[in-house]
């Protein structure tokens, strides 16, 4: 079930500069990325759960939505974050269970997945805690959707998960049937290949 919060009802192309707590004058400004950051493809980025620190890095991001796959409830500064950068959250919450007690709702990533193939959302960033197997197991379905060669959607999600990738996650992308999505429209950068 997905949880959409209504952060901001404006165009954010019409919304001021936000104000970016700089460094002192002559320093650089420090861009730091969350845990685990990529950019999946066009309009697409993952990572892990973003913080305060994250912020002047998502910022240049110029995100429409962020998708947390995490079930617990936001943090108000990450709200106040998106309220004031008129990004939309979308909250499906998947419990971050460990093998072998791993449950991945199949309807959850289903709908999750409209969400990110909806270029309306874009730029869209996807993370739960710390972008590894919730966050990889809807990338996996992406990539299928690509029409990539499951060694490869296992591939970039061991690259992520590295130690800790789980059996589970990877038969769950596996047996995830994309024949509900073949008369969908994707319309961004895979959908040209």
């Amino acid at each position: 079930m997905c949880r959409t919060i209504e952060v901001a009802v404006v165009d954010r192309f019409e919304l001021p500069p936000p104000p970016v707590n700089g460094p002192p004058s002559g320093e650089e400004p420090h861009f730091m990325p969350p845990l685990n950051f990529a950019m999946v493809d066009n309009g697409i980025f993952r990572s892990g759960f973003p913080d305060s620190a994250n912020f002047s890095f998502i910022q240049t991001l110029g995100l429409r939505s962020i998708i947390c796959m995490c079930p617990e409830p936001y943090p108000e500064t990450n709200i106040e974050f998106l309220k004031s950068n008129g990004i939309k959250l979308f909250q499906f919450g998947i419990e971050g269970y460990k093998e072998p007690f791993v449950n991945i709702p199949e309807e959850t990533i289903r709908e999750a997945l409209k969400v990110v193939i909806d270029v309306r959302n874009h730029p869209v960033l996807i993370h739960c805690k710390r972008g590894k197997h919730r966050t990889g197991c809807l990338v996996g379905c992406l990539r299928k959707l690509q029409r990539w060669c499951l060694s490869s959607v296992f591939d970039e999600y061991q690259r992520f998960a590295a130690a800790k990738a789980r059996v589970s996650d990877q038969r769950f992308m596996e047996l995830f049937d994309i024949s509900s999505f073949k008369n969908t429209d994707l319309p961004f950068s895979f959908s040209k290949r």
